[in-house]
Parts: C-alpha cells; sequence; structure tokens
C-alpha cells in the first residue's frame, strides 16, 4: 500500500494524532528524517533547545508552530528537531510539487507537508490543516510567507496561522532557528555554523479577545512573530523593534505594553484540556 500511495491522498491522511483515520505511509519520511538528521548533525552540529514546549503536546492537543523565515533551511531544521516522536506538516507552496514531474511532490508529501495556494484564500488547504489540528497533529506556518531579504518585496505578516490556530482550537508555539541564515549568503560559499533551534512558549488565540474584532488575528500573529524574532536576537520581546523589521505594517507595541498577554507553558495548557476532557466525559456518564 504504502509503495504505490498516490502523493495527493497523502495530504489528507494523518502521521500520527488522535485520528481513526488510515495513518500515512512513512517509511520514506523516516528515511529521509535518518539521512537528514545524520548529515545535519555532522554539518551544522545543530542542538535544540526548549524541545519540551512541543514535545509535551503529544498526544493531547493539535499545535501550530511558527517562525521566521531567514534561510531555505528554516523548514529542514523545524522538521528534524520535530522528528522522530512527532511529525510537522508544513504548507508549501503549490507549484513545488509538480516540479522534476512530481518526484518533488513525493518527497515533499511522504515528509508531511500539503500544498498551500499562494496571495489567495486557499480554503481547502485551511481545511485540511484545521483536520490535523482537531486530530492531535502539529501544523508549520512560516506567517511572513517568503524568506526575509529575498526579493523586492517589503516583508509583511500574514494573519493565517492565528485563523487557523483559531479554526483548530489550538494554541501556537513559537520558535526560531538561529543563525542558518549565515549558511550561505548572497555571493559568498556555503558555510557550516552551528545551528540552535529554539522553542518559546504556547500562545493561546483567546488571549487576544481584548482587542477589535477586526485585529484580534492580526495581533496574535504579530505578537507570535516579536517571540520569534526575540528568540532569534536573544532579546526580551519588548526590545524587539517591529517596525524596522516590518515597515509599513500594523504595529502593535504599545497595544501590548498597556495591555501585557498571559504567559503559558505547556504543562498548564495541556493540563487545562486534560481537566476539560474528563469533565466532559463525567457529565457523559451523568447524562447516560
Amino acid at each position: 500500500m504504502s509503495l504505490i500511495t498516490p502523493y495527493k491522498k497523502i495530504w489528507d491522511m494523518p502521521f500520527d494524532g488522535t485520528s481513526d483515520e488510515q495513518q500515512a505511509p512513512r517509511w520514506t519520511g523516516n528515511l529521509i528524517w535518518g539521512f537528514l538528521a545524520s548529515v545535519f548533525k555532522v554539518c551544522f552540529r545543530y542542538h535544540v533547545d526548549g524541545r519540551e514546549s512541543i514535545r509535551g503536546f503529544a498526544g493531547e492537543s493539535g499545535l501550530v508552530v511558527v517562525g521566521n523565515h531567514t534561510s531555505f533551511l528554516d523548514v529542514v531544521f523545524m522538521y528534524l528537531a520535530t522528528r522522530p516522536q512527532q511529525w510537522i506538516r508544513f504548507m508549501g507552496r503549490e507549484d513545488l510539487y509538480p516540479k522534476v514531474h512530481g518526484l518533488v511532490g513525493q518527497i515533499l508529501s511522504r515528509v508531511g507537508s500539503f500544498p498551500i495556494k499562494r496571495d489567495a484564500a486557499d480554503r481547502t488547504a485551511i481545511k485540511r490543516a484545521t483536520h490535523m489540528l482537531k486530530t492531535g497533529q502539529i501544523v508549520g506556518i512560516m506567517p511572513e510567507g517568503t524568506r526575509r531579504g529575498k526579493g523586492s518585496m517589503a516583508p509583511e505578516i500574514h494573519s493565517g496561522a492565528a485563523f487557523i490556530a483559531k479554526m483548530g482550537k489550538a494554541p501556537i508555539l513559537p520558535m526560531t532557528v538561529r543563525d542558518a541564515e549565515n549558511v550561505k549568503r548572497k555571493g559568498e560559499r556555503f558555510r557550516f555554523p552551528k545551528i540552535t533551534i529554539e522553542y518559546g512558549r504556547p500562545l493561546l488565540v483567546g488571549d487576544f479577545d481584548f482587542l477589535p474584532k477586526e485585529d484580534r488575528l492580526d495581533g496574535c500573529t504579530w505578537y507570535a512573530m516579536r517571540e520569534c524574532f526575540a528568540l532569534s536576537q536573544r532579546v526580551p520581546r519588548e526590545q524587539v523593534d517591529m517596525p524596522a523589521l516590518f515597515p509599513g505594517g500594523h504595529d502593535f507595541t504599545a497595544v501590548f505594553a498597556a495591555h501585557p498577554v498571559p504567559e503559558h507553558t505547556t504543562e498548564e495548557l495541556v493540563a487545562a484540556l486534560r481537566a476539560e476532557r474528563e469533565a466532559k466525559r463525567q457529565e457523559a456518564a451523568a447524562a447516560a
């Protein structure tokens, strides 16, 4: 079955989580992970800080992982840091999948990726991601949309991550891949710096309900991205110059200075989820 499964079918199959649906074939993804983990460990000596923030959600809840996008290797390191205990389902540009007669699509799909149309409200991709979250899977999103410094477009933050997290009733976990941008600078040879992947604290979309309705998703994603850059720059969140990073974008700095957002831990959120499930179980038992 796993040898002949069309890669487009894999997009709608779970890789882990709580779904009773048939699981996706994973032997190819395991081989790719084993190869990349070995090579990248030697070349970049990467290590992971704060991994307990993501591990704690395994088997408990879906999760949206967001990161700042400085290098073409960001996604690879995010994938390596999540495996082997968990899978991360990345959204990939739709035009990547048909390349090399579909070989790229085969590889991306078998490591858990699925396509999204750029510069459009892709309802199919949003529906897929929401279903993944509701069945306890992890969805990875780069809210900047493209690598920082690539092309002439001004960097901007897209609020899709917060929207999908809200629809899937899942927390958001900021993270960063530090120093990946130094692997290949324009006009220079490849380098092999030591890479650090770091996870922060989880956020809840509901914590931003104090904002006007039209600003809640934008504000939530903006805050998550500020957390990512704070991890990347190794500074307190208040020292991240978001207007400089996203000129022309909505600046929420003063808003959050006046109204601090609650801080959570993975343990706290998981405990709350367990208590909620137990309460529902007791209600169902009493009703029966």
